[in-house]
């Protein structure tokens, strides 16, 4: 067998890199490498579209096993993760009630958001609940977190599960800068220290928070999130080891929320590079062990792109984000519900969340092998290159005075700003692109009683302060959408009417691409299979009452079309050229045109400004 195996491999001998990028060029007939196989990422390096063994032999990590510093590869040596669900605490006993439901149907991690700390009794929320199997986490209010952990440790101790115990309270000094405009009131080392103290029995117990989750829900790029991370992390060990705890109190008490974009093997690699980055920062305060260096994250999948029209397509992408996160080891994840951008997510779209995890465990099995992306060149080339540019933002924060400094001065705020602001260009012109929202949108659907969803800390611990610098708080797809919600508000719904004409292939890919940019705004459209002539086509588009007629056609019979288009129309319609905008054309009186370079929601809300009533 041996033998056998031999003489096939040298049926193909081996070939170097440099040969075949010649090949690949010969086969490109003179396009550029470059532009055509290289993808320049948002974090500021290249992916290759080919990767090999030579990629990978100087990077240090692959080496590692899982579960050995610096866990890069993992900290744990199985993928078992946790399985949480949030519950908003409204009612202790209706949430105490849905907690042991849920707790019967996979979960075996909860969140609870509580909205006013001090109001709530831990007792009566927890009452029922095996606090040795479960693991607990609140989020709420930070000046109520003290109080909150006082009452989870009483019921720990009271349960005998000091030793056992798993969980969270969310102190996030932060939160409501970001999301509020306010800072926090109070001193956070103050604050921190009394509550490592409070907790110190139960060594399970994490109550220092990074939550970047909420840079991601507000457009953070991969590379800031966790660059952002870090140096809040540090933020954290720094601040309170100067405190005078010791290196290993402090980072076993930090819990990273981290959140999922939809970029999969980049996210994979997001996680694998934070946990060991975050091991090498924690070893540089000489903790008394290294497990002190493990980083304990849970994931989060994104809000930010969810969207309100087309909505199922949010399971597509919540799941290819918890795949992600899954594969990439996190300690726990949360499925966001497909329904949350619109409205409290109900009994069968939680149901679904849920089954999308029990799904990647029981039939999927990635919970059966531990870091199964090791060793692969392309990943473990993500995982170095996302993690030199995490470092890299890292280093900066640091430089300029540390995490607390930059949120403080707003500079942290801006910079999430600034990426969501430039994402939110890119979906205009569709170079991002949202399913069903701003590219191939359901045509007939409409939004009924969806409402848009506010997002909000529940804890009712800050006011909205107009005029303060705070984090985006839009989702990506929602100016596309508050178009098409005006469009269906409106008492005319407009219609566009699809002029084809001449060359087959091209009037019906440019209607087809025409249908697809007027229905992300709602409107009524009209296609056609071809007109003989274009004064038939005008005549049908008046018989249909169309306010919009897109002449579709081939670039080389646009100059003889144009003319009796512009002639018969006369204003009873708005004229749109399906094609290149050109001098010529213009000339010819052409006002309106749509191809791949137009800002597909500047051109709709200029026809909305026009057309509804």
């Amino acid at each position: 067998m041996a033998e056998t195996r031999k003489k096939l491999f040298d049926m193909f001998p081996p070939v170097s890199p440099e040969e075949w990028r010649a090949k690949a060029e010969v086969d490109l007939k003179g396009a550029d490498f470059g532009k055509k196989m290289v993808w320049r990422t948002n974090e500021g390096f290249d992916v290759q579209p080919l990767y090999r063994g030579v990629d990978i032999e100087n990077l240090k990590a692959t080496d590692s096993l899982p579960g050995e510093y610096p866990f890069v590869r993992g900290t744990r040596t199985n993928n078992d993760w946790l399985m949480r669900q949030n519950i908003v605490v409204e009612n202790v006993a209706e949430a105490n009630a849905k907690a042991k439901e849920v707790l019967t149907k996979g979960i075996n991690s909860l969140g609870f958001r509580l909205k006013k700390n001090k109001d709530v009794k831990l007792a009566e929320l927890l009452a029922g609940i095996d606090l040795k199997v479960v693991e607990i986490n609140f989020n709420g209010c930070p000046m109520c977190a003290l109080d909150t952990a006082k009452q989870l440790v009483e019921l720990v101790k009271a349960a005998g599960a000091e030793d056992t115990f798993k969980g969270s309270i969310n102190f996030d000094p932060f939160m409501r800068q970001f999301k509020h405009g306010v800072a926090f009131d109070g001193c956070m080392v103050e604050k921190a220290a009394e509550l490592l103290k409070a907790v110190a029995e139960v060594k399970g117990l994490r109550v220092l928070s990074v939550n970047t989750m909420n840079l991601t829900n507000a457009g953070a790029y991969i590379y800031q999130e966790l660059g952002y991370a870090l140096a809040w992390g540090n933020e954290w060990m720094a601040k309170m080891t100067e405190a005078g705890f010791s290196a290993a109190e402090v980072a076993c008490r930090i819990k990273f929320n981290m959140g999922v974009s939809n970029i999969y093997f980049m996210e994979i690699a997001k996680f694998r590079a934070a946990r060991q980055l975050w091991a090498q920062i924690v070893k540089q305060y000489n903790p008394e062990c290294e497990c002190a260096c493990k980083m304990v994250v849970n994931a989060e999948t994104s809000k930010f792109n969810q969207t309100l029209f087309d909505s199922y397509v949010n399971l597509l992408r919540s799941q290819t984000e918890a795949m992600s996160a899954a594969l990439a080891g996190v300690d726990s994840l949360v499925v966001v519900p497909f329904d949350a951008p619109y409205k409290k997510s109900d009994d069968f779209s939680e149901r679904i969340a849920r089954n999308q995890q029990i799904l990647l465990k029981e039939e999927s099995h990635l919970d059966k092998v531990v870091d199964p992306a090791g060793g692969s060149y392309y990943i473990e080339t993500l995982t170095a290159s996302i993690a030199q540019e995490g470092w890299k933002l890292f280093l900066d924060v640091e430089e300029k005075g540390g995490f607390k400094a930059l949120v403080e001065n707003g500079e942290v705020i801006e910079a999430i700003n600034a990426t969501a602001k430039s994402r939110f260009g890119k979906v205009a012109q569709r170079k991002e692109q949202l399913l069903g929202t701003n590219q191939f949108p359901n045509f007939t659907e409409v939004a009924g009683d969806k409402v848009g969803a506010k997002c909000c800390c529940n804890c009712g611990c800050a006011p909205e302060v107009e005029g303060e610098v705070k984090l985006n708080r839009k989702r990506l797809g929602e100016e596309f959408e508050e178009v098409r919600l005006a469009t269906e508000a409106s008492t005319h719904k407009p219609k566009a009417f699809m002029l084809t004409i001449g060359n087959l292939a091209m009037r019906l890919a440019r209607a087809q691409f025409a249908c697809n940019f007027f229905a992300c705004a709602g409107y009524e459209l009209i296609d056609n299979n071809g007109f003989a002539t274009v004064e038939e086509g005008v005549n049908a588009a008046m018989d249909k009452g169309a306010d919009i007629v897109v002449l579709c056609s081939s670039d080389d019979e646009y100059a003889a079309l144009i003319p009796d288009a512009v002639k018969l129309l006369a204003g009873r319609a708005d004229l749109v050229l399906a094609g290149p905008e050109t001098d010529e054309f213009k000339a010819m009186g052409v006002t309106n045109f749509i191809n791949v370079r137009t800002n597909v929601l500047g051109s709709l809300k200029a026809f909305n400004a026009k057309l509804l009533k």
